[in-house]
């Protein structure tokens, strides 16, 4: 039985022109596959109306869904109605619920409405109004031939409500959708080209599609179990998967690595510090980027200046001047200098050359120490990193963090 098909469309020359960033259309695309659709097309369009209408005929006539981002704002580029309101052969039409909705919501956050809000109230008159209960532009709904469309505002928090409380279950309930149910094995500190090795035998498997993503520094696997598989014969498949990864999966269906680490120290009552030269405060950053952290994150310290690096971890100066303040003697007097000061659990203590200068044949540019220590002693990790700069950071940063995952997991031999 073959799958409906999904188009999306982006709205908005600043989409069209590279200015922002189409994060949209990847986060729909990919949970209209997990409910069950193919998205067979993708198109961006700018600020005109005969763009936008020839663009969103085409859709429609393309897929059997059509999600439209973008172009419901109250400036004059802001088209999208118009275009839809010409596709369907209607009139614009003002909603006075969806206009008395605009002027609650100004009233609430006590601001005066400018009179060009009033535009977002003009929807075409053939659509069905969806409420936006997340900000002041309504979306709508329409039918046209065999498709149905669903034109949303662009903001990235507004779109991703939408879809979560008026698009999905309108799709799940219109298509009779049974979703296959969808396995994420998240990993660190493994290739996706070994991971891919792994797992081809995999690939045979009836009722099972594999996939891979990489956001770097991880790597993620992808299980698809057909609905009608079992529950047990899908955890059959998610156990010998993670078996065949090792100690590199850090979490089945949770949330990033640093939300594993917290989840860890908080339910020992253990927390963690932070002394980084090379990673510019990137390790405290994710650490604390997730809702609890205060409980479990004392502090971080960008140390960059070996004056710095002594002043703040007690890195022995005369150490510095003898080998330097890339190596592994400075990484370990970081993360135990870090540690006496906070009286933290675990510390841990980075320095290396990101570049693109400061390397040399002996240290060249990508060579990393990572400390981490803690109650059974120091651990240190020597890395040999490529790539620029942005690319080095980032992997540091994963691999502290995936240090620091493997001993609270009691994977990592003692020091």
């Amino acid at each position: 039985m073959s799958r409906p098909a999904a188009v999306l469309l982006s709205q908005g020359d600043e989409v069209l022109t590279g200015q922002t960033v189409d994060t949209n259309a990847a986060w729909l695309a990919e949970r209209l596959t997990d409910i069950g659709f193919d998205v067979v097309r993708h198109f961006s369009v700018g600020d005109r109306l005969d763009d936008l209408v020839a663009v969103t005929r085409e859709s429609l006539s393309l897929g059997d869904v059509v999600i439209c981002t973008g172009g419901l704002g109250p400036t004059q580029d802001d088209l999208t109605s118009e275009a839809a309101a010409a596709v369907l052969g209607c009139e614009l039409a003002l909603d006075e619920a969806e206009l008395a909705h605009i002027h609650g919501l100004h009233r609430a956050f006590k601001m005066k409405m400018a009179p060009s809000n009033e535009k977002q109230a003009w929807l075409p008159s053939a659509a069905t109004p969806m409420r936006n209960d997340w900000g002041t532009a309504p979306g709508f709904r329409l039918e046209h031939t065999d498709a149905v469309g669903y034109f949303v505002p662009g903001v990235p928090r507004e779109m991703r409500s939408f879809w979560e409380h008026r698009i999905r279950p309108d799709l799940i309930e219109r298509f009779h959708l049974h979703p296959e149910r969808l396995t994420v094995l998240r990993c660190l500190g493994i290739h996706e080209s070994r991971l891919a090795t792994i797992l081809a035998p995999f690939e045979a498997l009836e009722g099972v599609t594999l996939g891979f993503r990489t956001k770097l520094p991880e790597n993620q696997v992808k299980l698809r179990f057909h609905p009608d598989m079992s529950l047990e014969d899908q955890q059959a498949v998610v156990d010998r998967a993670h078996a065949a990864i090792g100690k590199s999966v850090f979490g089945i269906d949770t949330g990033p690595v640093e939300a594993v680490i917290r989840d860890l120290l908080d339910e020992r009552g253990q927390t963690v510090s932070t002394a980084e030269s090379c990673t510019g405060g990137g390790i405290a950053a994710a650490l604390t980027s997730v809702p609890g952290s205060s409980r479990v994150f004392v502090e971080g310290a960008c140390v960059y200046a070996n004056e710095a690096k002594t002043r703040t971890c007690q890195v022995d100066p005369e150490l510095l001047e003898e080998v330097g303040a890339v190596s592994e003697s400075v990484a370990r007097q970081l993360a135990l200098g870090m540690q006496a000061r906070t009286g933290t659990t675990y510390a841990i203590g980075t320095t290396g050359i990101a570049g693109p200068g400061g390397g040399s044949l002996e240290k060249p540019v990508g060579t990393v120490h990572v400390a981490l220590a803690g109650p059974r002693g120091v651990h240190h990790r020597k890395l040999s990193l490529r790539g620029d700069r942005e690319r080095i950071i980032r992997l540091t940063i994963g691999s502290a963090l995936d240090t620091l995952r493997r001993e609270l997991q009691g994977l990592l031999p003692p020091p």
